[in-house]
């Protein structure tokens, strides 16, 4: 009987999981369909509404590093050259970066992100109802996240059950049957999430992702080789979409932890 005590458990983790993200999809298409109505983008808002505060730091350092004010080496070090930033995101790198003018990458990335200035631009974009709030889990792709675990769990679940010694009332192969019943309505619900609302949007909220789209179609139409063209690729596409392959390099490296006194690891100056 220990096996009925599973299956239990299997569909109260998949009924759960599906409701929310059933929930999450019902919240999304009843939002206000005017909200951000004339509300021109910046780039900084592009980007966190396409890659988080992490997006909106990637995109302050290429932006510098575009107007010869900072430089990104391809050994993932920022160095830099004019000091004065020309906004709160700027100066917020600068300050990352530190007295010594070099820093790696990752950590300046890091500390921007998580810095005043990006908080309030989330946070305006919330209350004009282009973005969602973090940490709610109230979004789309959360749902389909947590689908997506209670795939899993029910998969195992099912797995234990089906190891377990012992005789049981019911022959296996329907015991695997009931268990699949639970994972089909997971499975389910996930392939009518991809067909009806995807992409999944981690912090746009549907009026931030039609912001998005207008603004992406706007840039197609811009001149190739333009600075705000290839600027507005990276908010929305980031570093790693973008075609070159120095810049791609100055963002791949990791934040390494060194022997101060060893001296290995550190970009020499330029």
């Amino acid at each position: 009987m220990f096996w009925v005590v599973l299956l239990l458990l299997a569909w109260a983790v998949a009924g759960a999981a599906c409701t929310r993200l059933c929930l999450s999809a019902v919240r999304a298409a009843a939002t206000d369909p005017d909200a951000g109505r004339g509300h021109d983008l910046t780039l900084y808002e592009a980007a966190f509404l396409s890659g988080g505060p992490a997006r909106v730091a990637e995109l302050t350092l290429v932006s510098m590093a575009r107007q010869r004010r900072l430089l990104l080496a391809r050994t993932g070090w920022a160095t830099v050259v004019d000091p004065r930033g020309r906004d709160e995101m700027e100066r917020t790198v600068i300050g990352a970066i530190g007295p010594g003018g070099q820093s790696p990458i990752a950590p300046v990335r890091t500390a921007t992100a998580a810095a005043d200035p990006v908080r309030g631009l989330a946070d305006g974009l919330v209350r004009a109802g282009l973005a969602v709030p973090d940490g709610t889990g109230s979004t789309v792709a959360a749902g389909v996240r947590q689908v997506r675990g209670a795939a899993v769990i029910v998969a195992a679940l099912g797995a234990v059950a089906l190891l377990m010694p012992g005789p049981t009332e019911l022959p296996r192969p329907l015991v695997a049957l009931w268990f699949a019943l639970p994972l089909t309505l997971t499975l389910s619900c996930l392939v009518l999430a991809r067909i009806e609302v995807h992409p999944y949007a981690h912090w746009a909220s549907p009026a931030g992702q039609r912001r998005l789209g207008a603004l992406a179609r706007h840039t197609g139409r811009s001149a190739a080789g333009d600075d705000r063209a290839f600027l507005t690729s990276v908010a929305v596409l980031g570093v790693h979409a973008v075609g070159e392959p120095d810049l791609r390099a100055a963002f791949a490296h990791r934040e390494r932890h060194l022997d101060p006194g060893s001296g290995q690891g550190r970009e020499p100056d330029h």
